[in-house]
């Protein structure tokens, strides 16, 4: 089993800290589609530097400085928690000696921050952090050095992500996919397959 984690482990969205910091929802709505987005953010997890990729957008907005400095500062404050259901099943898989592995699109020095606070990983027997290798899904290059880092052939693993275009990608290589939504269908998904 290999897992994506931002939004099938554990709740992430940029606004869970904008909101805290921009009462206005439709400056919140212009901040988070314009300065501080996902696609930005995306370059950061792709390995490109923390400090020049904020400076690079204060220069563009520098009547936002505060608030992107806010990104590199306060990051956990995007990931709330745990999404329901999904740490349990988990659990149940490690109780029953299935391998677990990760493969995440997460900037290396957040994961450091990140990855302690949460003790499923002490489940997980390798996790491939886009930020480390320089290399982010869907780019099959990470499918593969994850296939060979985990020692399993594509087909004979399972890939849950949140992310149609990771899926697709997964797919195309030859590993077994499901389309995370919630964690009641890859429940259902699991005990299906004889995992659970």
């Amino acid at each position: 089993m290999v897992f994506d984690v931002g939004r099938v482990l554990v709740e992430w969205d940029l606004r869970h800290l904008y909101a805290k910091l921009i009462a206005d929802p439709a400056q919140l709505d212009w901040f988070c589609s314009t300065v501080v987005t996902e696609e930005w953010h995306f370059q950061h997890d792709a390995g490109r530097d923390l400090g020049e990729m904020v400076a690079e957008r204060k220069r563009e907005y520098p009547d936002s400085a505060d608030l992107i400095d806010a990104y590199a500062k306060r990051f956990a404050e995007t990931i709330p928690g745990p999404i329901a259901g999904t740490v349990a099943l988990v659990d149940r898989l490690a109780a029953r000696d299935v391998p677990l592995y990760a493969i995440t699109n997460f900037a290396s020095h957040f994961w450091a921050e990140f990855q302690p606070t949460l003790p499923v990983f002490a489940h997980f027997r390798d996790v491939v952090v886009s930020g480390d290798e320089k290399i982010a899904k869907p780019d099959a290059r990470i499918f593969e050095l994850a296939a060979a880092r985990f020692g399993h052939a594509p087909a004979a693993m399972l890939f849950v992500d949140d992310n149609a275009a990771n899926i697709a990608a997964a797919q195309a290589l030859g590993w077994q996919v499901h389309h995370f939504h919630d964690a009641v269908a890859l429940e259902r998904d699991l005990a299906a397959r004889g995992l659970l």
